[in-house]
């Protein structure tokens, strides 16, 4: 089975400059899905326009938890959009305590309570992202019974506590470049145990470049340096690699099959 990227932003520069080539380099590389996330509800645009161009691209509706929406309408935006064609998940949402420009984090925290529902309404799944904001992230998660419509945290860059804990309620886990990185080995550990029937890959690209392209624009043509890596760290074929995480996204975002 072929390679898919469970998670892009074909819609961010550099990448929808010159977006038929960017998705001809990934389908040379055995890349047959991907899946474009959405940061902003003004992204629903920008990604329908890069779905015309292949219809293996899929998107997502959200926004990042560093951006704000319209909190009196942010449910009832989120439900509408997601009903738009080959929208198959809800994010990317979550909790992002890094760069806090907002010292109060109440509207992150309402603005992920409102995705959850959103998905728990639609029953499509969440795509979370989580920075520093560990504990929280959980808590918010089994309050607002997010389990019910079950997900993925992208980009795992956290312990094999939270590893196992978001496991528990339902949810996969992504892997993306940074498991490539020299000094991650502690995240090669984690991504040694997850679960083979819980674990899917992931770019985002432009961001994260893996070795050896760490620092160059990424794009979902290097998506299989990242599944080489985990076959590397869990003493299996990269195909089996390759074969288990194209399966897991489709029995996760089920509209994409």
């Amino acid at each position: 089975m072929p390679f898919v990227d469970s998670h892009c932003h074909l819609h961010f520069e550099p990448l929808r400059d010159d977006i038929a080539a960017v998705l001809a380099r990934a389908r040379e590389q055995g890349v047959s899905h991907m899946l474009c996330v959405s940061v902003d509800l003004a992204d629903i645009g920008p990604i329908q326009e890069v779905m015309r161009h292949d219809p293996k691209v899929f998107g997502s509706v959200g926004i990042h938890p560093n951006h704000t929406g319209v909190p009196g309408s942010l449910l009832d935006d989120l439900v509408r959009l997601s009903a738009h064609d080959r929208i198959v998940a809800i994010g990317e949402t979550g909790l992002d305590y890094y760069r806090l420009e907002n010292p109060d984090v109440r509207l992150q925290q309402d603005q992920f309570r409102q995705h959850i529902a959103a998905a728990r309404q639609v029953g499509k799944p969440l795509i979370i992202h989580t920075r520093e904001a560990a504990a929280d992230t959980l808590q918010i998660l089994r309050e607002e019974r997010a389990a019910d419509a079950g997900g993925v945290l992208h980009c795992f860059t956290e312990s094999a506590d939270f590893a196992r804990q978001v496991l528990d309620l339902n949810f996969y886990i992504s892997f993306s470049g940074i498991v490539t990185f020299k000094n991650a080995q502690a995240l090669r550990e984690v991504a040694r145990f997850v679960p083979e029937d819980r674990l899917l890959i992931e770019t985002d690209a432009p961001y994260l470049a893996p070795v050896p392209h760490r620092g160059q624009p990424n794009e979902p043509s290097y998506v299989p340096l990242v599944a080489q890596c985990l076959a590397d760290v869990r003493g299996v074929p990269w195909e089996r690699i390759a074969d288990t995480t194209a399966r897991n996204f489709f029995t996760l975002f089920k509209e994409a099959a």
